[in-house]
């Protein structure tokens, strides 16, 4: 029985990212256990825990230097080439094969393929109450930790605008990324009407023990 944290070393995933995907897990399985609404709690926490796997080969691998240490930019500059040959330039292509490969349920890998900023907006005008759980899970985990939904969504923004020809064309545009908030402000909404806990109840602290537990989590 492989689990969450041989799976992660078997992908060479970087530490950064095996963490971002755990707390996002943590996030979503906290959510699925106090929800009263009935939700595979099992196909959302293993949605969660790899719908980034294949996230380095967009990665500005100097934007965060502290993530690329100890082993160093060559290092991972070579795992992020062996990602792109093996499956293209797209991450969103690359997450769902990866999951596919590690043999995920069906369901797991069509909820991975439905996580993304750009389909908020659908994903809260649709029915899937694991997808919704699965996409405001990612919206609420920065590089560094938990954070509440509109500073995630804004950390998010700096860092795309950074990104994106260095500054020079804003990623999102103030306007859009106004709606985008909002949309995920509806979200929030929708998942917390019908749970026992509320927004400001997931944190950092609140979710740290769960972390480590996740690693062990069995796959298959």
């Amino acid at each position: 029985m492989k689990t969450v944290q041989n799976i992660y070393e078997e992908y060479t995933i970087m530490p950064s990212l095996q963490l971002h995907q755990l707390r996002v897990a943590t996030v979503g399985k906290m959510i699925c256990e106090s929800t009263k609404v009935s939700v595979d709690v099992r196909d959302v926490t293993l949605a969660c825990l790899f719908h980034d796997m294949g996230n380095i080969i967009k990665s500005d691998l100097e934007y965060f230097p502290e993530f690329i240490e100890p082993e160093g930019l060559q290092y991972w500059q070579k795992v992020k080439e062996g990602f792109i040959a093996k499956y293209g330039k797209d991450q969103h292509i690359a997450n769902p094969a990866i999951a596919k490969e590690i043999c995920l349920p069906e369901r797991v890998v069509n909820l991975i393929d439905g996580i993304g900023y750009s389909k908020l907006p659908q994903i809260v005008a649709g029915n899937d109450v694991e997808q919704k759980i699965s996409e405001y899970a990612d919206t609420r985990v920065g590089p560094h930790g938990v954070l509440p939904l509109k500073d995630r969504m804004l950390e998010g923004k700096r860092r795309f605008d950074a990104k994106n020809m260095r500054g020079t064309t804003p990623y999102y545009r103030d306007s859009e990324f106004e709606r985008l908030v909002d949309v995920g402000r509806q979200l929030e909404h929708q998942i917390f009407t019908d749970t026992k806990i509320t927004p400001e109840d997931i944190t950092d602290e609140s979710t740290k023990s769960m972390v480590e537990e996740l690693r062990k989590f069995p796959v298959a």
